[in-house]
């Protein structure tokens, strides 16, 4: 894929995260929320960055060809673990070069599953099927998801 970095929240200008976190066509597939201002976003930047300091998680915004394309990470699921990606549209192609590179965080934390949950406006994915112990349906702050059970090999 090449060009594609992993950078903490804080090396970012917020300004782009109110961008790419308010994108209508990004919204689309996430859990209904108000749109970011910048007190908003300073406090979910906070949060993200409170997460990425908990053992076997990190979260990190993605840079693709030197322009921010979204964030991802490893987070806490109660007593679980989940993987979060949010990448603008226009770069929805690195998709999977992302969910690879986050296994493999996966990995080097020790996990052994992992769970992804896609808001129902996305398609199943067959890859992620194959590599799952379970894909259900599931309701996540009044959304419904596809819920993939993932094993980290």
């Amino acid at each position: 894929m090449g060009a594609l970095e992993y950078v903490k929240l804080s090396e970012i200008d917020p300004k782009e995260f109110i961008y790419l976190l308010n994108k209508q066509k990004n919204r689309e597939h996430l859990i209904s929320h108000e749109l970011f201002n910048m007190d908003i976003l300073q406090s979910w930047i906070k949060d993200k960055i409170k997460v990425d300091s908990i053992r076997g998680c990190k979260v990190r915004a993605i840079i693709y060809k030197n322009e921010l394309a979204g964030w991802c990470g490893i987070q806490p699921e109660n007593e679980k673990h989940e993987i979060a990606i949010v990448i603008d549209e226009k770069h929805w192609g690195i998709g999977k070069a992302v969910f690879q590179e986050i296994m493999s965080w996966a990995m080097v934390f020790d996990h052994s599953e992992l769970f992804i949950h896609f808001h129902h406006t996305r398609p199943e994915y067959k890859f992620l099927r194959k590599m799952s112990k379970n894909v259900y349906k599931s309701e996540r702050f009044g959304s419904k998801f596809t819920t993939y059970q993932l094993k980290v090999e």
